[in-house]
């Protein structure tokens, strides 16, 4: 078992709760799906009452429970256990006096926090947040469950309405902020893209009085957002010449990039095995987090050059299908605007025939047709030879791409598997990307199991 997380006098104390009896727990639960033996389970009340399944937690193993409610187990009485979690979190923080680095942004966000988590870890123990856990119950879970030894805490923070990413940096307070950049992304719960920029400026609401705020240069909203930080340090990143860690050039291959950044006068190459031009500002970004954090720029160069691309964000796996095989191309978690066309545009660097599976992109709002049709362009200069569509969005771009590369059009992954099937051939590239309601993830797992 891993060591002590945390002590039930020690949770007490933080929660300003009562316990039971003494005990003490190696992790911490919210589901009792997902909980591993000796966990803290903490029932919260949303659609449930996480307190219907405190029995159930016992029965799997739990090494105790946070409760509003007396029960016969070991457990920590409080007066409310969303708040609870949270005192948790805030206490975990305080005790590791380690540097908070919090992470948002349109598009990249996991990626740039998977990859600093990666760069961090050649400085000291490091914490971050697993999968996309980056909301009002992930963020606050991601806190208490960081050990007292983690010398870097990297959280991930994301929103779908105004106010939310305010909530979740004012529970952090983190020491650095980063804003990946802002894009047509959640379309559908603002007015637009302007709207958007100023909520992901709430990012700044919990930075630390003397914090530091990274900005993409590039983007045409940064300038609106460094005017909010006011007195707050701002280190920017791009391809701008303006910019603090400048890329000074790039040379995007088929399996990954050769990029050279210039920061504070020094020049710094590095090589990555993730192709995609988007991962060269990924790259930059993350180096503007270290030379914003003081560590050594050529260890951390280093340590970001040992990244892999992830399942559902870039995996590529050689696979067979009917004795064919083919290249997979893994980018099934999510879609929006950017991110297509960045995959896109990756899928045209491969040689051999290209097929790409696309899924409607969710949460655009008003302008989601044309944000679909404008996906054609990126398509035809990709010179991409198979196209299957998924979705009533993506029903509508087959009428503006050459009708030569049409495949199908589907409702549903497994009609999409059908329709590659028919024309599948040996050395084919395939893409598949859409939003994650789609399931697309399904998709790639049965095609890399040969059950299709």
């Amino acid at each position: 078992m891993n060591k002590i997380l945390w002590t039930s006098k020690d949770i007490a104390c933080s929660v300003s709760g009562k316990e039971s009896e003494d005990f003490n727990i190696y992790g911490i639960s919210i589901d009792t799906r997902t909980l591993k033996k000796g966990d803290l389970f903490v029932p919260l009340v949303h659609v449930r009452d996480g307190h219907e399944f405190i029995d159930e937690a016992i029965k799997k193993g739990a090494g105790g429970t946070i409760s509003i409610k007396q029960n016969p187990h070991k457990t920590i009485i409080v007066e409310n256990s969303f708040d609870a979690l949270c005192d948790l979190g805030k206490a975990a923080l305080e005790r590791s006096k380690s540097l908070i680095v919090a992470v948002t942004g349109s598009v990249g966000k996991t990626s740039v926090k998977d990859a600093l988590a990666q760069m961090f870890s050649s400085f000291g123990d490091t914490h971050k947040s697993v999968k996309s856990y980056n909301n009002k119950w992930g963020l606050p879970l991601t806190m208490a469950r960081m050990p007292v030894c983690t010398r870097y805490g990297v959280f991930e923070l994301g929103m779908n309405h105004a106010g939310e990413i305010s909530d979740l940096s004012k529970l952090l307070k983190p020491d650095i902020a980063i804003i990946t950049n802002v894009g047509e992304a959640h379309l559908a719960q603002f007015n637009n893209v302007l709207e958007i920029a100023d909520a992901k400026s709430e990012i700044i609401d919990g930075l630390h009085a003397d914090g530091t705020l990274i900005l993409n240069n590039d983007n045409e909203y940064s300038s609106r957002i460094s005017g909010k930080a006011k007195d707050k340090k701002v280190i920017t990143f791009g391809y701008s010449e303006a910019s603090d860690v400048l890329i000074v050039a790039n040379q995007c291959k088929v399996n990954g990039s050769n990029i050279r950044l210039k920061i504070n006068n020094q020049l710094i190459d590095l090589y990555i095995a993730v192709p995609g031009k988007h991962w060269v500002t990924n790259i930059a970004a993350c180096m503007a987090v270290a030379y914003a954090s003081g560590i050594d720029l050529r260890k951390a160069a280093n340590a970001l050059g040992t990244i892999t691309a992830q399942p559902g964000r870039g995996e590529q796996s050689v696979i067979d299908i009917d004795g064919k095989k083919i290249i997979l191309i893994d980018e099934s978690y999510n879609a929006n605007v950017v991110s297509m066309k960045a995959s896109i545009e990756l899928l045209g660097l491969k040689s051999g025939r290209l097929i790409a599976i696309l899924g409607d992109m969710n949460e655009l709002g008003e302008d989601e047709l044309n944000l679909h049709l404008s996906l054609s362009e990126p398509i035809k200069e990709a010179s991409i030879d198979r196209v299957i569509l998924i979705g009533k969005n993506m029903q509508e771009l087959q009428s503006v791409i050459p009708q030569k590369i049409h495949t199908a059009t589907v409702k549903n992954w497994e009609q999409a598997i059908i329709a590659l099937k028919n024309v599948i051939e040996d050395g084919d590239n395939v893409l598949v990307k859409g939003s994650n309601s789609l399931g697309l993830g399904k998709l790639v797992e049965a095609l890399k199991v040969g059950k299709t």
